[in-house]
């Protein structure tokens, strides 16, 4: 083996390695110093490599990110999902493989815009098409965009990006300053170091700054009910009303707070076939000034099921009735959680593919905000917490707080729970609301404005969390306006970089007249 070689095969072998350690940056690890450093080795390993060796490289660091930091998906395929054991793990290498495939387009696109430049390929054509391939991975298939490496700086100086830029913002800060690392070691120039020391100025000037106002005269008491009712006996019949009494009778020991909060899908029935129970715990929450906060399934006359959220007590909408009632639908499915791609094809393959929960319909994509005991609450059920565009749109001037509910039993004692909680303190960062998150065996928790946990019970038991929350008066700028300035300065990026591109062109092009024999 010639020396090249060995370095070339000792470029792929270090790129899962170098993927993998970014995983520790996110929850419950959280050495978010780890994420630029693993940035920074993918753009090491890319200098000088070829458009497709760059793609492997690309494909292999995906495969070290996704393989060990969504591997938790395969709980809930092997666990809960009867899926013979082959099955499961073909699906779970399928989705880290596909997932991988987004990091292989950033290597193989890194090395083939501005080869040779690698000034403009670190700083400028780099850091946007890593920009763009998260936004298309949050989108496409319905969208997937877990692990974007900005969440996994929650803890550090970078956060304070997310009330102007959200996740992404702080995402692109971490490129840029991984590109500038590598330029100035590579190429031994100090000059891209001011890029790090410049972000790291607006980060502080950032963090000095209130976007918006914490009201203490609108303190509100909530109560979180964590049931703790195992995944796999939730849904027998033999067990709805034990489960049922156990949501109500730690909901009659906390009367006296403003709002109770139940979990997504607490309710182990369809809404329809419980119309006395709803009405006399509508009528209880009345009677005691205060609001109950629920998950229920239901399905309509035209035979759609919807995942939604109920309020019943003391609302703006009246008594409890069916027909009546004002509900949140859930809008982000989960694929193969609650719709199935390919239906026809994968359902025969197991019964986790044929549960009526697999076949959910669509609520819009903006909903009036629910009103609570006189607060307005911007929900956003389990999956959904983890689009920040969607949330972003349901929150308005009015709204005083965001809200989700979720079931993490799905995943066990896996790491996911904590990556999901990671990126709904994300949004309350970013929007500037305090946040309450409620879910069957945790992670229940309330998180304030500028996103840190205030309070919190642990996992996996049946408990209540009760704290008082200060809402916020104010709009962040990120609220206001979203990602536009990243769509502006991505088309800036790229416009520089082929100006630039031009004038080396026509600099080193050879004007001299072509001499004749």
């Amino acid at each position: 083996m010639t020396k090249k070689s060995f370095f070339s095969l000792g470029r792929l072998l270090l790129a899962v390695p170098a993927g993998a350690i970014a995983t520790l940056s996110f929850a419950p690890y959280n050495y978010w110093l780890l994420a630029p450093v693993s940035i920074s080795l993918l753009l090491w390993l890319l200098q000088e490599q070829t458009v497709k060796r760059s793609g492997l490289i690309g494909f292999l660091w995906g495969l070290g990110l996704f393989g060990t930091g969504i591997s938790w998906v395969h709980v809930s395929i092997d666990t809960f999902g009867g899926m013979p054991k082959i099955a499961s793990v073909f699906l779970m290498s399928s989705l880290i493989s596909y997932l991988a495939l987004y990091s292989a387009a950033f290597g193989a696109l890194f090395n083939r815009f501005n080869r040779g430049r690698p000034f403009h390929q670190l700083m400028l054509s780099g850091p946007v098409i890593w920009l763009l391939l998260d936004w298309i991975r949050g989108w496409a298939l319905t969208g997937f965009p877990w692990l974007w490496m900005g969440y996994g700086q929650i803890d550090s100086p970078l956060a304070s990006l997310a009330p102007i830029l959200g996740v992404e913002g702080i995402t692109l800060a971490l490129v840029l300053i991984s590109g500038a690392l590598v330029a100035s070691v590579v190429y031994r120039n100090w000059k891209p170091l001011m890029v790090p020391v410049l972000i790291i100025t607006l980060t502080w000037a950032a963090s000095t700054v209130s976007w918006v106002v914490p009201d203490p005269t609108k303190n509100l008491d909530v109560a979180l009910i964590q049931g703790n009712v195992p995944q796999e006996l939730k849904w027998l019949p033999s067990e709805r009303w034990p489960t049922l009494m156990k949501y109500t009778d730690l909901t009659r020991e906390n009367w006296d707070a403003d709002i109770i909060v139940w979990p997504e899908a607490a309710i182990p029935a369809l809404e329809a076939h419980l119309p006395t129970f709803l009405q006399n715990l509508d009528s209880a929450a009345r009677n005691n000034n205060s609001t109950v906060i629920t998950g229920v399934l239901d399905q309509k006359e035209d035979g759609q099921y919807f995942n939604n959220i109920l309020t019943l007590g003391k609302n703006a909408y009246g008594p409890y009735q069916y027909d009546k009632a004002t509900r949140y639908s859930k809008h982000h499915l989960l694929p193969f959680g609650e719709f199935v791609p390919f239906g026809d094809l994968l359902r025969p393959i197991a019964p986790l593919f044929n549960l009526p929960m697999s076949s959910f319909s669509r609520g819009d994509l903006v909903q009036p905000n629910l009103e609570a005991n006189g607060y307005s609450i911007a929900p956003a059920l389990c999956y959904e917490v983890a689009f920040s565009e969607q949330v972003r749109k349901n929150v308005n001037i009015d709204t005083e707080l965001l809200l989700t509910l979720s079931n993490d039993a799905w995943f066990g004692t896996s790491i996911g729970p904590f990556q999901h909680m990671e990126i709904a303190q994300m949004r309350a960062l970013e929007l500037g609301k305090p946040l309450i998150r409620s879910t069957n065996t945790g992670i229940t928790a309330v998180v304030d404005h500028t996103g840190q946990i205030i309070k919190q019970i642990p996992q996996f038991e049946t408990a209540v969390l009760r704290t008082t929350i200060t809402p916020t008066d104010g709009l962040t700028p990120y609220t206001t306006l979203g990602s536009w300035p990243l769509y502006f300065y991505s088309l800036w990026s790229l416009t520089l970089s082929m100006i630039l591109i031009r004038r080396r062109s026509g600099r080193f092009r050879d004007t001299r007249p072509v001499e004749t024999e």
